[in-house]
């Protein structure tokens, strides 16, 4: 039972850890998919240990039963070798002056004897025969043999009749194991080329408005206004060169509180490079600090003051 929930807790893990994995490729969050990854590599290497001690101990086990079975077998001959010992070996020997005990020893001499007659009347028949039925066997098989001068003496010899081949067809469950088989090849593979879809890296290129805003919030631990704008500000700078397009004209400008923040970009970027910068600022990089966007938008000529 505790081996059971050990494999289901460890599955669940892997799967949810494989989960997050591909989740944080898709939002860009490259911090957060290497932990995640770190922690399936140790899943896994923690299901195979448990799958390595799972068979030893199996095999320790049935190292101790064969040694046991050996023991009792060894024990059993040894029994049987002492009352051997112990009793007379020829007891039908033994008698007590009213039976003559000579039943075996006569019927050992009659099959002694029986066995030389018949010895001596095999070497007479074989001596005194002769090989007639071999003969007659040879003639009744003559109409089998081949022709003297090969199958081809004989013209084109007719083709064979079209007949299924012999033996029972493959399996049942060696289909469903081949089929269960390129089914999971065939999600591996779209996961795999999904993943390099969603991931790759588009060209630069700009977005159709005036410039891009990003509005996120700085939520810390134990940190002050003054921790909180250094950490926006450090990581609004290392997410600068996370797009395509290099944030060139960038601004950041601190809000309510010093707990928001709002970023502008000129000119604005593409849907791609926009999910990239999201992915960024979200992503884990500083200790005991997280940013939360908050929302995302274009601006264009007509919604800055003239």
């Amino acid at each position: 039972m505790a081996r059971r929930a050990g494999y289901a807790f460890g599955g669940a893990a892997a799967l949810g850890a494989a989960a997050y994995v591909v989740i944080y490729l898709y939002r860009w969050q490259w911090q957060r998919t290497l932990l995640c990854a770190v922690l399936l590599l140790i899943v896994e290497v923690l299901l195979i240990g448990l799958a390595t001690l799972d068979r030893l101990g199996r095999l320790e086990a049935r190292v101790r039963e064969g040694d046991r079975r050996r023991e009792e077998i060894a024990a059993q001959l040894r029994a049987a070798e002492e009352e051997r010992r112990a009793g007379p070996r020829f007891a039908w020997l033994d008698g007590d002056g009213t039976r003559t005990f000579v039943f075996v020893p006569v019927l050992m001499v009659t099959g002694a004897v029986l066995s030389g007659l018949a010895w001596a009347v095999e070497r007479v028949a074989g001596a005194t025969t002769r090989p007639l039925a071999r003969r007659r066997l040879a003639g009744r098989l003559a109409p089998l043999a081949a022709p003297p001068g090969g199958p081809r003496a004989c013209g084109r010899l007719p083709d064979l009749p079209e007949r299924p081949a012999l033996g029972p067809g493959p399996p049942r469950g060696r289909l469903l194991r081949a089929g269960a088989g390129a089914v999971a090849v065939a999600l591996v593979a779209a996961l795999f080329l999904g993943l390099s879809a969603l991931t790759e890296t588009e060209p630069p290129r700009r977005g159709d408005a005036t410039a891009t805003s990003v509005l996120f919030a700085v939520e810390g631990r134990g940190t002050g206004q003054g921790r909180a704008a250094l950490a926006a500000r450090q990581v609004w700078e290392r997410c600068r060169d996370a797009t395509a397009v290099p944030l060139v004209e960038a601004g950041l400008a601190e809000l309510a509180e010093g707990r928001l923040y709002a970023g502008t970009v000129h000119p604005s970027l593409s849907e791609h490079d926009e999910h990239r910068l999201v992915g960024c600022l979200e992503d884990t990089g500083i200790d005991r600090v997280l940013l939360d966007v908050r929302g995302t938008g274009p601006i264009n000529g007509q919604d800055t003051p003239g």
